[in-house]
């Protein structure tokens, strides 16, 4: 099955803690404090390989975790960074961010990387702590929370011809002659539900990448048919064959058509509708096509437009439309690559995107909690004179105290700073 979207969560590893430790040697008094940093988190990193073409593994998977740093050691070891997170995906995935709607990475070549979500930093050990009037720091420095962000995948196929048409114009029977792609073919709208692909080999090294795009409608740009799920397949293509029905069979007029879908082309990005197009007019080898075939070749000649009379079920004119392609698409710049948003692809902390504490009360009890918070408890040793005294003055200065006045705390009523309580005292 071809999937070309999915939305997961991914997370990067936390940083390891700092290490509260002494040294106890014989013979060596007061060795001091030797307590290790933490380990580095592991990070979240996308790869593009070549081999796969969905993005279906993604449709059962939903959560990306890379490792924890460890904890620092004593005798100032430190803790082991933790493990990278892997995540391979296929050529052509767009990588955006959910919150901000933003492009954080193209992902086009093979082998090409990106670090979504970076580890957070390992906290440092008491070791660094000790000064010439502190010398037995008993407290340490907690690791950095990683990165964590949703993100959606969405894959723009990386071909180099696009095959354009309403439905049962004959593109996928196009596509399985010129090509060794064998799509699904039928006599009845809509027989192709997913993009395909194919190599066109003209001999002598001269090849492209063809794709048929299905689910071109009136009105696929507003998510009428399939036209809303398969227009972005169109985005990346150097080039167009406009395919249409020039028989009349089914009571399809050509040129109402070609401006159809060229004005669903322009309503869900302009610059498609500017793309360098050729037209197949095919089914010419059916009664009363030849006839009308003149008259519609005529009319786009004069609007500037390459018209081949083809017959996709008897080979008729394919290889001539074929080569008239390979030749122009060497005078056509490379696939299109979407620009990261620098603007907005920064990827936030927790910290920066959430506020440092929230303060509510419940049963007469001021539970104060957040991410920052979390933070300064893990930093603490509440046993150590020097760390509470730390502690208390972070809550100070960050705000805490002044908020727990605001909401009318008064002495002696409970405080439960991440589920440590006190007894306030202003």
């Amino acid at each position: 099955m071809f999937v070309d979207s999915a939305k997961i969560h991914i997370k990067a590893g936390n940083g390891g803690n700092g290490s509260v430790s002494f040294r106890r040697e014989k013979y060596v008094p007061a060795g001091g404090p030797d307590g290790g940093d933490g380990g580095k988190g592991g990070d979240v990193i996308f790869v593009v390989d070549s081999g796969m073409s969905t993005l279906m593994d993604f449709r059962y998977k939903k959560k990306y975790n890379a490792q924890n740093g460890e904890d620092g050691k004593s005798t100032r070891s430190f803790g082991k960074d933790g493990s990278d997170i892997v995540i391979k995906i296929p050529p052509g995935t767009m990588i955006k961010d959910v919150t901000t709607d933003s492009i954080l990475a193209d992902m086009i070549t093979p082998d090409q990387t990106f670090v979504a979500a970076k580890g957070g930093r390992g906290g440092w050990g008491n070791s660094h702590f000790a000064t010439p009037t502190r010398q037995a720091p008993k407290f340490a420095k907690s690791g950095d929370i990683g990165e964590e962000r949703e993100i959606i995948l969405e894959i723009k196929l990386l071909a180099d011809v696009g095959l354009a048409g309403f439905p049962n114009v004959g593109k996928s029977t196009i596509l399985s002659v010129v090509s060794e792609a064998r799509p699904k073919i039928a006599n009845y709208h809509f027989t192709t539900l997913s993009p395909n692909l194919g190599v066109v080999d003209l001999g002598q090294g001269n090849s492209f990448v063809l794709a048929d795009i299905p689910g071109l409608i009136e009105g696929a740009h507003e998510g009428i048919g399939l036209g809303h799920e398969f227009l972005k397949h169109v985005e990346r293509t150097r080039m167009l064959i406009h395919v249409v029905d020039v028989s009349g069979i089914e009571g399809r007029d050509a040129l109402q058509d070609f401006e159809t879908i060229n004005r669903e082309l322009e309503k869900y990005n302009e610059t498609l509708a500017q793309r360098p197009q050729v037209i197949a007019a095919n089914k010419m080898d059916l009664p009363g096509a030849k006839e009308a075939y003149d008259i519609f070749k005529e009319e786009m000649q004069e609007r500037g437009y390459e018209v081949f009379g083809i017959s996709a079920a008897t080979n008729k004119g394919l290889r001539e439309l074929m080569l008239y392609v390979s030749s122009k698409l060497k005078e056509l710049p490379m696939p299109i690559v979407f620009e990261p948003d620098v603007q907005e692809a920064k990827v936030y902390t927790l910290e920066e995107v959430e506020q440092p504490f929230t303060v509510t009360v419940e049963d007469g009890v001021y539970f104060v909690d957040g991410n920052w918070v979390k933070k300064v408890v893990g930093s603490t040793n509440f046993e150590d004179t020097e760390s509470l005294q730390y502690f208390q003055r972070a809550l100070k200065t960050k705000g805490v105290i002044k908020k727990l006045e605001e909401m009318g705390i008064q002495e002696d009523d409970t405080v439960n700073v991440c589920g440590i309580e006190f007894g306030y005292i202003p």
